[in-house]
């Protein structure tokens, strides 16, 4: 009996030192500035603010990822992005499972309030998160999605809900609140 309760005390051990690895990794992740390849991070403070003029989104063409953050709530993560005639675009996949929003709900608080700073390259960029389902942009910006990451997205996928879009829209004036 004593056998059997060291081997289970021991695996207990085994078991639990990965388990508060991770569980620490995710709480420092959230405590800094910008995410940690899984974990989401903090706010998004270093870098240049660029304002101004609109930039020009074509040197997005060759990034893989960017960091993206929503204002409310203040957590960042690392997503996709796509350039298409001129405009910047970011999705989540996983929407039409009850599972996937569990797990991504970064897009509802998108649609709920839109305000995003992005950092590209290490410049920063005030943001409006518009959400697209329909119109004459999703056949471009879907292709682009295959072409670059491989994507199994469609306009399909986009009408149905299963994968939301979202524009990077240049900052709305009306909305208040600004990045730090």
């Amino acid at each position: 009996m004593k056998i059997a309760q060291k081997l289970f005390m021991v695996i207990g051990v085994l078991v639990l030192i990965p388990v508060v690895a991770v569980a620490a990794l995710a709480v420092s992740a959230r405590n800094s500035d910008g995410p940690s390849g899984v974990f989401s991070g903090g706010p998004l403070v270093a870098g240049e603010l660029v304002t101004g003029a609109e930039p020009d989104w074509t040197f997005a063409r060759d990034i893989g990822t960017i960091e993206l953050q929503l204002l409310e709530p203040p957590r960042s993560r690392l997503i996709w992005v796509v350039e298409h005639e001129g405009k910047i675009y970011v999705v989540s996949g996983y929407m039409g499972s009850a599972i996937g929003r569990l797990w991504k709900r970064w897009p509802v608080e998108a649609e709920r309030d839109g305000r995003a700073i992005v950092r590209i390259g290490g410049k920063r960029y005030q943001r409006t998160l518009v959400r697209i389902k329909t119109g004459s942009e999703v056949e471009g910006v879907t292709a682009e999605f295959r072409r670059k990451y491989r994507s199994a997205m469609t306009p399909a996928t986009i009408e149905a809900g299963t994968t939301w879009l979202f524009e990077l829209a240049p900052p709305n004036p009306d909305t208040n609140g600004t990045p730090g």
